[in-house]
């Protein structure tokens, strides 16, 4: 007995070992992590189980990774506001009216395991510029689609917007948005030695193009469901952007030829969407790029915005208002939050208790019964975890941004544009976060993620670089 306790305790006090994984398996892992991450980039855009499909298998290969001793777990600033926004969350779902299902709904946390996969596997410049043309890609067959919609399939009402291949038109617009900002980022401060798109590139675009005509005619004609639809273009995404990681789907000027095609397609999709918080954010988040890049430029913005209203787009200027029901809706949702808070100042109501209680801190005046959140970033986070969780998420943000702005300034041109890419994102999303609860949506938070993930990635070349 005596000998058995001490060998426990030697056993105990010694140092781990790594697990013993072959050489030629840790780099087939070390070679499709990124690989499946830029497909998460591509599919998040329209089927969010198939990203996160993709993202469940590079988080397990980013596990074993570790547990091999192949990597390190990332060491970012960002890490310490993360868990404590998270544990706080999970205290805010404890001390619900409905633990039970305030905790299923924290369960969206795992999300942010994005993050440290990406900073992880994006080490090298061409990793990180293969998984903006994944996601740009992914931004230009949404904004087709929701073309497509708009002017084929009947969405141009206000009570169906297009929607693309997503369950909701307003997740639509925030995706548009950020493709518009990647896009513009990348134009005006990417730099490479070869830019200009060649007949390969061309024809991985027409490939695309033909595809998605195919979809649009299948919609047209409802010859199989929504979902089979999503199904295969989400497949089809997930070998685009593998082929975009691995170098063999388009050429060299792949790159230049996407940031090309999605700025205007997004611009277009965003304009039919007839989603204002999206127009504003995109609005400020070019603001950011125009003046990271030549403050003069900032003038290109009203300059943009008088030309759109001058030709007099039907789904711009019907939204021009602040009379509709849907602002005063907003208006009432957040004084019902304003009250949730007040009180339950510490907790609030839980992670997604907001529609469960809303009856309860409705105002008489509001035109709608229910909503599903609050229409606002802040208040529904101060709403669902209390002041302190607010409070925490607030630090995160300003982390993620004042992290990206430090990359930024060591550099814009060539590589450094990511950094941009990233700071304008977050001031985009947050700038349409004041209308709309974008930070709770999936699809835009994973590619939020992303982005962020691009400076951390940044830094990480750069420290290794040899001075």
């Amino acid at each position: 007995m005596a000998l058995d306790t001490l060998t426990l305790r030697r056993a105990l006090r010694a140092p781990a070992r790594p697990i013993r994984v072959g050489e030629t398996t840790l780099e087939l892992l070390d070679e499709w992590q990124p690989a499946l991450l830029t497909a998460v980039a591509a599919t998040c855009i329209v089927s969010v189980f198939i990203s996160e499909l993709l993202l469940a298998l590079a988080g397990l290969m980013f596990l074993v990774r570790l547990a091999a001793g192949r990597t390190k777990f990332p060491s970012l600033a960002i890490n310490v506001p993360i868990i404590a926004f998270g544990v706080w969350t999970v205290l805010s779902a404890s001390f619900s009216d409905d633990p039970v299902g305030a905790h299923q709904a924290a369960k969206k946390l795992v999300l942010f395991a994005v993050l440290w996969i990406a900073v992880d596997s994006l080490g090298k410049r061409a990793q990180r510029e293969r998984l903006v043309d994944a996601a740009l890609l992914g931004t230009v067959v949404l904004g087709i689609g929701c073309i497509v919609q708009y002017y084929l399939l009947g969405f141009d009402t206000l009570n169906q917007r297009p929607i693309g291949f997503l369950g909701h038109y307003m997740t639509a617009a925030g995706l548009s948005m950020a493709g518009i900002v990647l896009a513009v980022a990348r134009l005006v401060f990417w730099r490479s030695e070869d830019t200009r798109p060649g007949r390969r590139d061309w024809l991985a675009i027409g490939i695309v193009g033909l595809c998605m005509g195919a979809i649009a005619l299948v919609g047209h004609f409802d010859l199989v469901s929504t979902q089979a639809q999503r199904g295969v273009l989400a497949c089809g995404l997930t070998v685009a952007g593998i082929g975009l990681a691995r170098g063999s789907w388009g050429g060299r000027g792949m790159s230049a030829l996407l940031a090309m095609l999605a700025a205007p397609i997004c611009a277009w999709s965003l304009l039919v969407s007839q989603t204002r918080s999206a127009w504003l954010g995109t609005l400020v988040g070019l603001a950011i790029v125009f003046f990271l890049w030549a403050p003069r430029m900032l003038l290109l913005l009203p300059a943009g915005v008088l030309v759109i209203l001058a030709v007099g787009p039907k789904p711009v200027l019907d939204r021009l208002t602040i009379t509709d029901d849907s602002s005063r809706d907003r208006y009432y949702m957040w004084q019902a939050g304003i009250d949730m808070i007040a009180e339950r100042p510490i907790f609030g109501v839980g992670p997604g208790q907001v529609e469960p209680v809303y009856s309860r801190y409705r105002w008489q005046a509001a035109p709608n019964a229910s909503a599903p959140h609050l229409h606002d970033n802040a208040v529904q986070i101060a709403a669902e975890r209390g002041l302190p969780g607010l409070a925490l998420w607030i630090w995160m943000v300003f982390v993620a941004m004042k992290d990206a702005l430090d990359q930024a300034r060591l550099g814009r041109r060539g590589p450094g544009w990511v950094a941009v890419a990233a700071l304008a994102s977050w001031v985009a999303v947050m700038a349409g976060g004041l209308f709309e609860y974008n930070f709770g949506d999936s699809e835009i938070f994973i590619l939020l993620l992303l982005i962020t993930a691009l400076p951390y990635g940044l830094r990480r070349e750069r420290e290794a670089a040899p001075t």
